[in-house]
């Protein structure tokens, strides 16, 4: 029998190129080669796609794109060809994909560009289509579905840089509806860069120029002192949760330069919380999956508040998947081994490729 042709998509132009790297090292490793051909491709710092036929330990180290056998690669949006094309010494050739695993974040990258890409080739991916994955990248999108779900998230505001020229009233309008400490970030960012916390009107105006100078959007929470909890939601037409997991350190209750943990050191699973807790918690991540249109995984982080009220923070629709991330042990509390994990999400994305969402 043929083996599957499995496509994983690795790098990218975003800060969280090497997270993306760290991950594929892993995935690729973990691929059960009875089973699978792994066609590797990866995306530069500056947005070169290349073929990279090399050892996976290149992609860990970071050296991958100076292998001299990688070749320029596009995957073409026809989907007569479903496949990759490769240019080498103006010789084109073409590579049949069954499958692909996109291991990209952030800009560029997870935000939906390149799932509508795969979405014209015809080829099955693994993960969100276009819609849920801009929804979930953009922050201010993410909150405004769950409004409209009467999912509660912390209170919110939004400024877009047509309100540059006033940012100084629209600065003062927004302590004075919301109060101090707030969270200011960039709408759209897969990593903690941007992202200040404001006690007062100086440090509020200067770090919604630091957010803006990461995206031209910014939004502004009200600070939540609260646990961090974590969930990581599986599937398709039936989505399943996983246990609630939380996230324990010794850094304040709402840090943003320690939330996005790129590995599961901090995690305890499950958290110590009421069963009603878990139960709210696994039901509104479930939720908040169905609501924004997710598809195949998602990790869900939320927060339980002093006065015990649940909120939503964030829907990560490309989670990192090395063995130790949030993701990855959270399913292997349910009883999926890291090659199992993979192995599902592949085999799932292609007998989804027909359904409509």
């Amino acid at each position: 029998m043929a083996k599957i042709k499995a496509a994983v998509i690795f790098g990218g132009t975003a800060r969280e190129h090497q997270l993306s790297l760290a991950s594929a090292a892993e995935v690729i490793s973990s691929i059960p080669r009875n089973k699978y051909e792994v066609i590797c491709i990866g995306v530069t710092r500056k947005g070169r796609w290349l073929y990279f036929p090399g050892d996976v330990e290149d992609i860990a180290n970071g050296t991958w794109d100076q292998d001299p056998d990688c070749t320029s690669a596009i995957i073409s949006p026809d989907p007569l060809h479903r496949g990759l094309i490769t240019i080498e010494n103006g010789e084109i050739s073409l590579r049949k994909i069954d499958v692909v695993l996109p291991l990209l974040v952030g800009k560029r990258s997870g935000d939906g560009t390149v799932q509508g890409l795969l979405d014209l080739s015809g080829i099955p991916y693994v993960g969100s289509g276009v819609l849920a994955s801009a929804s979930c990248a953009d922050k201010s999108h993410t909150h405004m579905v769950m409004d409209d779900y009467d999912i509660k998230t912390a209170e919110w505001r939004v400024i877009t840089q047509r309100e540059i020229n006033r940012i100084n009233e629209r600065c003062v309008e927004i302590a004075d509806e919301l109060g101090f400490p707030l969270v200011v970030k960039p709408a759209n960012s897969g990593s903690n860069a941007g992202v200040s916390i404001a006690d007062n009107a100086e440090q509020f105006l200067t770090a919604v120029k630091v957010a803006f100078s990461n995206d031209n959007k910014v939004i502004v929470e009200k600070y939540v002192r609260a646990r961090k909890l974590e969930a990581a939601v599986f599937g398709y037409e039936s989505p399943v949760c996983s246990a609630i997991g939380e996230i324990k350190n010794s850094f304040a209750p709402y840090d943003p330069n320690n939330f996005n943990v790129s590995t599961g050191d901090d995690l305890i699973i499950p958290a110590d919380i009421s069963r009603e807790e878990a139960e709210k918690a696994s039901q509104t991540a479930v939720k908040a999956f169905k609501a924004l249109g997710c598809r195949g995984l998602a990790r869900v982080d939320l927060f339980l508040t002093e006065d015990g009220e649940l909120l939503l923070n964030k829907i990560g629709t490309t989670p990192g998947l090395r063995r130790n991330s949030v993701f990855s042990r959270l399913m292997e509390d349910l009883g999926l081994s890291h090659e199992e994990l993979i192995d599902k999400l592949l085999e799932q994305a292609m007998d989804n490729a027909d359904r409509t969402y």
